[in-house]
């Protein structure tokens, strides 16, 4: 039998970064999400994030290509955060996301960082945040797509 472990942070922004989600109502696309990645044979270990992105930390199946798992993500709640009177202002996600791979042995280090989302972005902005996991796993940033919509 074959084995797998296919661990992901993946960082999904709104369009244009616009701050679209709000604290009052997060959860309820928190749910929905994780009920998409339940239907998906996906873990979903945390998820989390402020108006502007969202973190996801995800395991998943051999067979679902992280390309697919968030571009299906980002087409579902599009519609459905569209269709959803608690995110009037909400116009679509960002062409863009981030996903990094981690080992087991990371997982609790990610869970936390995603729980302490509002706690970082005090003092973090979004755009510092997403350079430093660029640069942190030895990517490299063209400011000229860097966070452009």
């Amino acid at each position: 039998m074959s084995y797998t472990q296919l661990l992901y942070h993946a960082v999904i922004r709104t369009h244009r970064s616009e701050r679209t989600i709000t604290e009052d109502h997060e959860r309820e696309l928190y749910a929905y999400i994780h009920g998409m990645c339940k239907n998906r044979d996906v873990v979903l270990y945390r998820i989390g994030g402020m108006p502007d992105h969202v973190h996801l930390l995800v395991g998943l199946p051999a067979t679902l290509p992280i390309a697919k798992f968030i571009q299906e993500v980002k087409s579902v709640t599009s519609v459905w955060l569209k269709k959803n009177p608690n995110f009037p202002y909400f116009d679509h996600w960002s062409g863009e996301y981030a996903a990094f791979t981690y080992a087991m042995r990371d997982k609790d280090m990610i869970v936390n960082y995603i729980k302490n989302q509002k706690e970082h972005h005090r003092t973090v902005s979004f755009e510092e945040e997403y350079r430093q996991f660029i640069l942190e796993s030895g990517g490299t940033i063209d400011e000229r797509f860097f966070l452009r919509d």
